[in-house]
């Protein structure tokens, strides 16, 4: 499946109601490091049907940033049963947000 861009008019429909756990992606064109996670985030759209991918540009949802309180792009934020349950900030490896993903730890 591929990620669905989230806005404020969206974002209930496809977040907090959703039936299925949902992987957020804070993100901004300009910022280097979302960019290397464009691909990865694709990948695990396309790759991992048992979750939603949604991705939310802060310059054009600013009230969602301030809503989740985002300081640092790009950040991600699992929902589960519509509720934000974990967050990760910062560009990683895929392994390392498919373990944040699944709620296993990440070795530093």
């Amino acid at each position: 499946m591929k990620e669905i861009t989230l806005t404020q008019e969206n974002f209930r429909q496809e977040v907090i109601e959703s039936d299925k756990p949902v992987l957020v992606d804070f993100w901004a064109t300009w910022c280097g490091p979302c960019k290397d996670m464009i691909p990865i985030v694709e990948e695990i759209a396309e790759d991992c049907d048992d979750i939603k991918v949604g991705k939310v540009n802060v310059d054009d949802e600013d009230f969602l940033a301030r809503t989740f309180r985002i300081r640092s792009i790009p950040s991600f934020i699992m929902f589960e049963s519509g509720k934000p349950t974990r967050m990760m900030v910062g560009s990683v490896p895929k392994e390392d947000l498919i373990k944040f993903i699944k709620g296993e730890p990440i070795e530093e």
